[in-house]
């Protein structure tokens, strides 16, 4: 018999006050002195209505990405005592502060806790369950007795005016249409800062409402499909990547190599039909049906493809109805990885739960397609 793995707590952290969708372009700046031309699209199809930035209106960070990590993991905590006991540290992030050293490294050296062992994955939203399943396993194999996992994202400071102006005022000197950025604009109105973290142990909590985690199971198709969202290198014309380190420096202010864009045709072709194929083989396997999930919780980068999952689901016939589904995409928007970890403490926070209901945890991620299911029971 295996040993167990249960979520024992759950911390948030979302920097500064949150930012309405008026507010946006007074925190990340216009292009060119213009107003997006694809902001009022892109936020009707996403829906969210605020969101939070680790900036000022003056461009200034405020929280660097493992400052955010540090916060939302002192979060679990109710003394320094208790956080000196942590025997392993797993962090997720799409964009760390630097490539080198590790961001799991600086979020433990701002801890100054005591020595651990520590696990850094690397990719866009699925590097949560990545985190999560390397502590899972980890307290499973007996290996450890806790472990904390932390997504955060610190995705704004790229998305800032001055990471665009000179790749749009090239492009206009030639006579290119402006419009041509909409698979980089269109993300300046997606993406939001934050994090999310949580203890995990290998016994409940006496005293709280803890989750056992079931199964972490994820499936990549990157041997099918193409890249699809991309920051440090770009697009060939046959779809195929080009990385940053084959860039003179002046092309990689001109093309704007650093900042996040996204293939948006390639993901409305594939992102929901290998979802729900996903979803449908874990199941499968694990011999659920779904009919025994009370909760699911989504990480959907906009209300769009929401509503989308939903349909393709029904569409299946799998009982995984909306009145299952929990999201705070709207309120406190798109945070990347660490969407699912403050989307559960969200819902923990609010719901009356009983002993073994089921959570199912659903994240996609478009990088070049991959895709995670969770299975939690409250214990």
């Amino acid at each position: 018999m295996k040993n167990e793995a249960f979520i024992n707590c759950l911390s948030t952290f979302l920097p500064n006050d949150p930012i309405h969708n008026d507010e946006m372009e007074d925190f990340l700046g216009l292009i060119q002195e213009k107003h997006s031309r694809v902001k009022n699209i892109v936020l009707r199809q996403n829906g969210i209505a605020t969101r939070y930035y680790a900036l000022t209106k003056q461009q200034t960070i405020t929280h660097t990405n493992a400052e955010l990590a540090a916060n939302a993991i002192k979060g679990l905590f109710k003394s320094s005592n208790e956080l000196n006991k942590i025997e392993l540290l797993t962090t997720a992030t799409s964009i760390p502060d630097q490539i080198l050293p590790s961001h799991a490294s600086m979020v433990h050296g701002l801890l100054k806790n005591g020595s651990m062992e520590l696990f850094s994955t690397a990719g866009v939203c699925l590097t949560s369950l990545q985190a999560l399943k390397i502590a899972y396993q980890s307290i499973c194999l007996g290996d450890k007795k806790n472990a904390v996992c932390c997504a955060s994202e610190s995705v704004s400071a790229t998305l800032l005016s001055k990471h665009y102006d000179t790749e749009y005022e090239k492009c206009h000197d030639i006579g290119e249409n402006p419009y041509y950025g909409f698979e980089k604009d269109f993300l300046r109105f997606m993406l939001s800062d934050g994090a999310g973290a949580s203890l995990i142990g290998s016994k409940p909590d006496k005293n709280n409402i803890s989750l056992k985690i079931e199964w972490i199971d994820m499936e990549s198709f990157a041997n099918e499909l193409p890249t699809c969202m991309l920051l440090g290198g770009n697009f060939r014309e046959d779809g195929e990547v080009i990385s940053w380190k084959s860039f003179e420096n002046s092309a990689l202010i001109e093309k704007s190599i650093f900042a996040v864009k996204q293939n948006i045709k390639l993901l409305k072709q594939y992102i929901i039909s290998y979802w729900v194929n996903h979803i449908e083989k874990c199941l499968a396997k694990h011999n659920i049906p779904a009919t025994d999930i009370q909760y699911v919780i989504p990480h959907v980068s906009s209300m769009f493809f929401y509503h989308k999952l939903l349909e393709e689901i029904e569409k299946r016939n799998i009982d995984l109805k909306e009145e299952k589904w929990f999201t705070n995409l709207t309120s406190v928007g798109n945070i990347g990885s660490a969407s699912i970890f403050i989307a559960l403490e969200e819902f923990m926070r609010n719901q009356s739960l009983k002993t073994g209901d089921k959570i199912l945890l659903l994240v996609p991620e478009s990088g070049r397609f991959s895709y995670g299911t969770a299975l939690l029971s409250v214990s």
